[in-house]
């Protein structure tokens, strides 16, 4: 708000008489809420929330053989977004001296100290309280026990020691992301069955080709950061390698599925999206190795849609 102050103007003798000069002085800029909540919701990095909901739902629908009860959704929706934002919070605050070194991430609410870490770091650690005792009130223990553990890999195995130590970070960090179909599935069913493993296997495999065109993007950032991302340390040779056979596996990980009971509306959905996937891959390794224009991106846009086409046929499939 703005202060409005009147003063007096002098009048000299003779003159006609002047009016009194309103002048409006800007009071003390007031913090804005709104800036403030979206850079708490941006620590939560939306997108991976988004990649929760494409995978968990279809693998709850699945696990019961059709559609499980709203309550139940709603509360593993609900619990799994709150967990994925509580690991992203954190993951904040532990790469915070990174962030502020790489184009990509300076200009997240840490890094701009819009939000401080000690804040940060109670916001994640409350989240991830409420996001376990939730799964763990209203789901199972195993849910629960799987949501916490999902939570401290991402955390405390990948961010703070994997990502900085070695080049297969992104290998052995594609647990986390393919938790949350484990996670579903065990709050449907107190347990794990074969077909949750391998929904699990197809997301933890399809993170390499999909992550590693962001990494060939943002090289020199990964490089300032001194972040050991295989496209900074490795051949292109050897990161085309990997992208084309990880691509691979995601297709007869995908297809390993459709003798579990599944029908041909998953199968040849399976088959051809994957299909699609792997000659993505190929273009995008043929592009590196030829040493002309490279567009990454282009793979990992078409990842998240890859992705996206075979878990709603998942769902279909359960469905009918």
């Amino acid at each position: 708000m703005s202060m409005i102050t009147e003063r007096p103007v002098s009048n000299p003798a003779g003159q006609p008489p002047v009016r009194t000069v309103t002048t409006r002085v800007p009071a003390a800029p007031r913090r804005d809420v709104r800036a403030m909540v979206s850079a708490y919701v941006a620590m939560t990095k939306p997108r991976i929330v988004e990649l929760l909901l494409v995978t968990t739902i279809p693998a709850m629908m699945l696990a019961e053989g059709g559609l499980p009860s709203l309550w139940l959704m709603a509360v593993v929706l609900v619990g799994g977004s709150l967990a994925a934002g509580a690991a992203s919070v954190i993951n904040c605050y532990i790469d915070r001296d990174i962030d502020q070194l790489m184009r990509r991430t300076k200009r997240r609410p840490l890094p701009t100290h819009t939000v401080s870490p000690r804040n940060a770091l109670i916001f994640g650690l409350v989240l991830a309280v409420v996001s376990v005792a939730l799964m763990a009130a209203f789901t199972n223990l195993l849910a629960a026990g799987l949501t916490l553990a999902a939570i401290a890999y991402y955390d405390l195995v990948y961010t703070l020691w994997l990502k900085r130590t070695t080049p297969q970070n992104t290998f052995w960090g594609g647990a986390c992301g393919a938790a949350p179909v484990l996670i579903g599935w065990a709050a449907v069913t107190g347990s794990l069955a074969p077909a949750a493993w391998v929904l699990f296997a197809v997301v933890f495999f399809w993170q390499m080709p999909h992550f590693y065109p962001l990494a060939m993007k943002y090289k020199a950032d990964y490089a300032r950061a001194g972040i050991p991302m295989l496209p900074v340390v490795a051949s292109p040779r050897r990161v085309n390698a990997e992208i084309i056979g990880f691509a691979w596996v995601t297709l007869f990980a995908s297809l390993a599925l459709w003798p579990l009971g599944m029908s041909a509306i998953y199968g040849v959905t399976a088959l051809l999206a994957g299909g699609v996937f792997v000659y993505e891959a190929h273009r995008l390794c043929r592009q590196v190795s030829r040493g002309g224009a490279v567009k990454p991106m282009r793979l990992f846009h078409w990842s998240y849609v890859y992705l996206t086409i075979l878990f709603a046929a998942v769902a279909v499939d359960a469905l009918i």
